[in-house]
C-alpha cells in the first residue's frame, strides 16, 4: 500500500513540476501573459484525462501530463497556453448563448492560429504544418481567424459531424466542461477584460516581434485581442432606448378583471359586467432618424444590410407603433435625400427600392444641421435620437445636440477618429450585415446602452 501511495505522490510531484516549467517557458518567452498566467493557479483533478480552466484554476489529471509530456514535452504549455488564451480572448464567457458544438470548433481553431502564426519554438507540436495549412485555407472564407468570424462562417456553412471532428483532430487540446457552469467561472468577465486590456497594452508597449516571435507575426494575436476588448452593445436594447409613451388601441389585460367578467357570462347570458379597456400606454419606437453616410467607403450592400438590420428590429409588434415618424437622410459632405418613413410599409418599400446618393467626402454636420431645421420646423414632437451608420472618418460636430446619437461604424478601427465624448460609438461587423435577415442577431455578451444614455440625460441636466 506504501508503494503505490509513493507511486502517486511522485507522479503528482512531476506532474506539478512539468506544469511549472510550462508556465516557466510562457512567461519567459511572452512576458505581456504574466499578469494573466499570475490568475489562474494549476490543480490536480485526477480522472479528468486532459486539461480544463473555470477562470481561476487550470485543471489537469496528473497520468495525462506526465504522458503527453514524454511523447511531446512541448504539448502542456501548448495547452497551458490554449487555455489561457480562451481566458483571455473571453471564450468561455460567452458559452450560454451560442451554438456549442460550432462555438467549441471555433475556439479552438482561433487560439491554435494565434500560437502558429506566432511560431514560438517552445509550443511546436508535431502536424504544425498540416494545422497551419488547414488554418490558411479556412482564413480564405473567413478573414481574420477570430472566434466570433469562425463561428458566423460556420453558422453559415452548417458542417457536419465528420468535419467538425476534422478540425477536433488538428485544433482539440483543452476541455470545454467549466464553460457551460456560470458558478465555476469564479473570475467575473469584467476582471478578465482588464487583463486582456493589459495584455494588449503590453503588446503595444515594446517591440512586437520581441514577444511575438521571431518572426514578428502578431497579426491573429491582436486582431482576437481587438474582437476580445470591444465594447459590446445590445443593438436592439439600443432602439429601445428611443422609445416614446404612446397610447394605442389594445386590449389591456393588466387592468381586467376575469372574475366579474366571466360571472357576468355566467349568470346573465351573454353579458359580461365589465368590459376590457380598450386601449393602454405603452412604450414603441416613435421618432428617430436614421442618417447613413454616402461617402465612397460605405457599400450599398453593406448599407442595405444595416438598414435591413436596423428594420427588422423595428418592426417587431412590441417594437414599433404603426404610425411612426422616421427620417432616412443620406448624406456624404452635403445632406443627398430624406426618406420619411410613416408606417411598416413605408419601410418596406424604402428597403425593396432604396438607391444611395452621393459618394463624395465625409462631413457628420450637415445631418446635424438639417435635422435641427426640421425639429425648428416642428416636424418632430418628440425626437429621441439619430444613429449615423459610417466608416467615422468625417468632421464631427462640436455642439452636443438635443437628442441621443449613435454612430454605428463598420469593423474596428483604431485609426478612426475619436466620436465626441457626447455620442456613442457602436462596432458592427461586416460579415453580420452581410447576413442580415438571414440570421438571428448574437446577442451573447453584449452589454447595453444604458448607461451611456443615463450619463446623456445627466450631461443635458
Amino acid at each position: 500500500m506504501e508503494t503505490s501511495i509513493s507511486k502517486e505522490q511522485k507522479t503528482a510531484k512531476l506532474a506539478r513540476e512539468v506544469l511549472r516549467l510550462s508556465g516557466d517557458s510562457i512567461v519567459m518567452n511572452m512576458r505581456f501573459l504574466d499578469v494573466a498566467l499570475s490568475k489562474i493557479r494549476p490543480a490536480s483533478k485526477p480522472g479528468l484525462k486532459g486539461m480544463a480552466t473555470d477562470g481561476r484554476t487550470l485543471w489537469y489529471d496528473d497520468a495525462f501530463v506526465l504522458r503527453r509530456y514524454k511523447r511531446e514535452p512541448a504539448y502542456i504549455a501548448r495547452c497551458c497556453l490554449h487555455s489561457l488564451l480562451h481566458l483571455v480572448f473571453y471564450h468561455p464567457f460567452r458559452y450560454g448563448d451560442v451554438e456549442v458544438t460550432y462555438w467549441d470548433a471555433a475556439a479552438d481553431i482561433a487560439v491554435e492560429n494565434v500560437m502558429l502564426e506566432m511560431d514560438l519554438h517552445f509550443i511546436k507540436l508535431h502536424k504544425d504544418t498540416e494545422r497551419k495549412a488547414a488554418a490558411a485555407a479556412l482564413k480564405t472564407k473567413c478573414g481574420a481567424l477570430t472566434a466570433e468570424k469562425i463561428y458566423r462562417y460556420f453558422l453559415r456553412e452548417k458542417p457536419d459531424e465528420e468535419e467538425l471532428a476534422g478540425w477536433k483532430l488538428l485544433f482539440h487540446r483543452d476541455e470545454h466542461m467549466f464553460w457551460n457552469m456560470p458558478e465555476q467561472l469564479e473570475i467575473s468577465l469584467a476582471e478578465w477584460k482588464k487583463i486582456s486590456e493589459r495584455v494588449r497594452t503590453d503588446i503595444r508597449t515594446f517591440s512586437k516581434g520581441k514577444f511575438t516571435g521571431k518572426n514578428g507575426n502578431e497579426d491573429s494575436l491582436e486582431k482576437n485581442l481587438a474582437e476580445a476588448v470591444r465594447d459590446r452593445y445590445d443593438y436592439g436594447d439600443i432602439l429601445r432606448r428611443f422609445m416614446v409613451t404612446g397610447e394605442e388601441i389594445h386590449p389591456n389585460d393588466e387592468e381586467f378583471d376575469y372574475i366579474y367578467y366571466t360571472y357576468g357570462l355566467g349568470q346573465y347570458g351573454n353579458m359580461p359586467l365589465v368590459e376590457p379597456l380598450e386601449y393602454k400606454d405603452i412604450k414603441k419606437v416613435k421618432e428617430f432618424v436614421i442618417a447613413i453616410d454616402t461617402s465612397a467607403s460605405c457599400r450599398g450592400k453593406i448599407v442595405k444590410g444595416f438598414l435591413h438590420r436596423t428594420y427588422s428590429m423595428m418592426k417587431s409588434a412590441e417594437n414599433f407603433f404603426s404610425k411612426v415618424n422616421v427620417h432616412i437622410v443620406q448624406c456624404d459632405n452635403e445632406v443627398q435625400s430624406d426618406v420619411m418613413i410613416t408606417s411598416d410599409e413605408d419601410f418596406e418599400a424604402y428597403i425593396r427600392t432604396g438607391k444611395l446618393t452621393g459618394f463624395g467626402a465625409t462631413d457628420f454636420r450637415p445631418v446635424f444641421a438639417y435635422v435641427d431645421e426640421l425639429i425648428e420646423k416642428k416636424r418632430f414632437e418628440n425626437l429621441k435620437g439619430l444613429i449615423y451608420f459610417t466608416d467615422g472618418y468625417g468632421v464631427y460636430p462640436e455642439k452636443m445636440p438635443d437628442y441621443d446619437v449613435i454612430f454605428a461604424f463598420l469593423n474596428e478601427d483604431e485609426r478612426r477618429p475619436a466620436v465626441p465624448h457626447w455620442a456613442l460609438p457602436v462596432v458592427l461587423e461586416e460579415e453580420e450585415l452581410e447576413d442580415a435577415g438571414e440570421q438571428v442577431m448574437p446577442e451573447n455578451g453584449e452589454k447595453t446602452g444604458a448607461s451611456y444614455l443615463e450619463n446623456r440625460q445627466d450631461q443635458r441636466r
